[in-house]
């Protein structure tokens, strides 16, 4: 048989048979695809491979995307003559084929918004089980660094507490700061009509202390750290470190995802702290300007009517909003897939999750607090 392929068509009634031979291999493929095929149209077509002398996986491939060419312009197409060698070949390269990336259709009406409903819940409901199941492997791990302190990576949790929380100072104290100007300047206008101006250090003290101080400072925190957190990670999942990590008998998760959340636990209370200080600084210096409340007059009003309580509640909630963001940006890390979209979509994920769930751990400390009566 020659080297050159061989195509012949051959129709009978309402069906056609194609004859092809020759060697249909890598090196032969560019005649294969220079040779012009017949106009087969709405025929059931029977494509004859038995004069086929030798195949190889860039053949299979020939013939499959010429099936599907032929199927595209309303043939029924099947294969004759293959043997049980050629025709394992195929079905393996068939399920090594590039899927379609179209998108289904969407459904209309309620049927559609139902079944939208239906995906979302069960892509939470599947999300909080992974973060569950992370966060059992990490008490596990700390556990266990009880009785093997040494196995901490000591180095890399005092580096996450410099990048998360030493280097994060100056701009959540100059937030705080500002929150503290603003809310005196408001909370001035309100209280003058009243002539009880004195009542802005309470509103500082309460506002500051229990709430706001530790909160926006978990709120930026997650759009810096958690962010970091989950970029990081996540370029090591895309270069396939994390990979080599479980080869070289490394556990990623006492690794990568310890340290992190152990820095963020450590370093969020204490920037919760100077974002009070700073708050009430601010707050001070603009009852100074506006009110003409003095720094010492401030100052006595604050330790005379604030509760201690106040404090110790913002100071409660700051670990569990570290562990809640730390987790999720590690969670986001390691999830991302090999490519630079994923990693892009899983950083903004990251940061929306860990916001919203901060707030709700928020919302749930409240209630817990005002049941107790603190």
């Amino acid at each position: 048989m020659g080297a050159q392929p061989q195509i012949d068509l051959e129709r009978s009634g309402d069906g056609a048979r194609l004859h092809l031979g020759g060697p249909l291999r890598i090196a032969t493929l560019h005649d294969w695809q220079a040779q012009a095929m017949p106009e087969i149209g709405h025929v059931a077509l029977v494509i004859d491979i038995r004069d086929v002398v030798s195949l190889d996986t860039a053949g299979a491939w020939f013939l499959l995307d010429l099936e599907r060419r032929l199927a595209a312009g309303g043939a029924e197409v099947s294969f004759d003559g293959m043997s049980a060698k050629t025709s394992a070949l195929m079905e393996i390269v068939r399920d090594n084929l590039p899927r379609s990336e179209e998108e289904p259709e969407a459904k209309k009406g309620l049927t559609g918004c139902l079944e939208d409903l239906g995906r979302t819940t069960w892509s939470v409901w599947r999300t909080m089980l992974e973060l569950n199941g992370l966060l059992g492997q990490l008490l596990v791990r700390g556990a266990g660094l009880i009785v093997q302190p040494g196995r901490l990576r000591w180095t890399a949790m005092v580096a996450h507490m410099q990048a998360a929380g030493l280097q994060a100072l100056p701009i959540v104290a100059l937030m705080s700061f500002l929150i503290g100007v603003v809310m005196a300047f408001q909370g001035a206008v309100q209280l003058r009509a009243f002539g009880a101006e004195i009542f802005v250090v309470d509103l500082l003290a309460i506002s500051i202390l229990r709430e706001l101080g530790v909160l926006l400072t978990a709120i930026l925190v997650a759009g810096r750290s958690g962010s970091a957190f989950t970029a990081a990670i996540g370029s090591m999942k895309m270069r396939e470190e994390i990979d080599a990590m479980r080869t070289l008998g490394l556990d990623p998760v006492e690794v990568l995802v310890l340290p992190r959340v152990l820095a963020l636990v450590i370093m969020l209370p204490i920037l919760a702290f100077f974002a009070d200080i700073a708050g009430l600084l601010g707050g001070a210096l603009m009852s100074w300007i506006n009110l003409g409340i003095s720094p010492g007059l401030f100052l006595a009003r604050l330790l005379e009517e604030t509760d201690v309580w106040n404090f110790v509640v913002g100071m409660v909630k700051a670990p569990f909003f570290a562990a809640t963001i730390g987790l999720v940006g590690c969670f986001e890390g390691l999830k991302v897939e090999g490519n630079a979209e994923s990693l892009g979509a899983r950083t903004s994920r990251s940061v929306v999750e860990a916001i919203f769930l901060v707030i709700v751990l928020d919302a749930l400390f409240s209630v817990f607090f005002a049941i107790v009566g603190v």
